[in-house]
């Protein structure tokens, strides 16, 4: 029997999961993530709406409103970025603030989950999911501070950092487990693009249905090809960079070495990209260079 192949996550996110009849798709993901039962009311606006890899610098952002009024960010990561921690930060921030009107009490600031999948290495750690959230602790009793009952019949949370945005860091390259729990199903997606021929987790029945290439038009799969050799080719340059810049900084000194190396590294990267005609704002971003630096080049 031939091997199914199924859209990646990251080119559904972007082209289908925002239609409402594959709102089952995008729930059942985030339903076994946060362990929750989650449904989308609707899709907001967001930057990941931007139609080309140059334009959104092969990111794929999603904001999603679910039935509690929440607001859900699902962000969809291919390069690597330093600074990443406060990207997140920042879009979290961004949403609240955008998401009350001007003049509303403060009890209109919405709860906000913010989701990354990730496919490079992030700080350090040995697991491949990361959960970060707001506790509020007695620094004498050690206990987490509880909301009041009145709150708590208003809010619908139980402890005071319940509404305060929390946060998931998925490093989907690091996962190399055998498929287990519905969790283990949905990363080996994440990773591979492959779903099981009896999936357990919520939502993948109906990816297996919905995201198969075979439905794809002519044009949409030559957008879809389009798309994820400009995701290798781009992977490759910066992972040629790498090993270039480690190679020219070992012929130098020890100490001027480490310096000149990570600066030769940098350049090699910046090279490569401003070959494939990566954005300059993107360039500087990615590699810490300078607009000097790149007039050079």
């Amino acid at each position: 029997m031939a091997r199914e192949n199924f859209i990646r996550f990251d080119w559904a996110a972007k082209r289908l999961l925002r239609q409402k009849a594959n709102f089952v798709v995008l729930e059942g993901f985030l339903s076994t993530l946060l362990k929750e039962d989650i449904k989308i009311e609707r899709m907001l606006e967001s930057e990941g709406n931007q139609e080309t890899f140059d334009d959104k610098f092969n990111r794929v952002d999603m904001l999603a409103e679910n039935s509690k009024g929440e607001l859900v960010i699902i962000e969809i990561q291919n390069s690597r970025e330093l600074d990443y921690f406060h990207r997140i930060l920042y879009g979290v921030s961004k949403a609240v603030t955008e998401y009350i009107r001007r003049g509303d009490p403060f009890v209109n600031v919405r709860k906000v989950y913010s989701i990354n999948v990730l496919y490079f290495g992030l700080g350090q750690g040995k697991d491949y999911i990361y959960h970060g959230r707001t506790e509020f602790r007695g620094m004498h009793t050690n206990e987490v501070l509880k909301l009041s009952e009145h709150q708590i019949q208003q809010f619908t949370y139980q402890y005071v950092g319940d509404l305060f945005p929390e946060y998931y860091v998925l490093l989907v390259d690091d996962f190399d487990k055998k498929a287990v729990t519905p969790l283990d199903e949905w990363m080996t997606f994440l990773k591979t693009g492959d779903i099981p021929d009896k999936p357990k987790a919520k939502g993948l029945p109906e990816a297996k249905e919905n995201l198969l290439i075979g439905r794809m038009t002519k044009q949409e799969q030559r957008a879809y090809d389009a798309h994820y050799e400009a995701v290798r080719y781009q992977r490759s340059v910066i992972q040629t960079g790498l090993i270039e810049g480690r190679a020219e900084g070992l012929k130098e000194g020890r100490a001027e070495g480490r310096a000149e190396g990570k600066r030769e590294q940098a350049l090699s990267v910046a090279r490569n990209a401003l070959k494939m005609g990566m954005e300059k704002d993107a360039i500087i971003q990615l590699t810490g260079l300078s607009v000097e630096d790149l007039v050079d080049l």
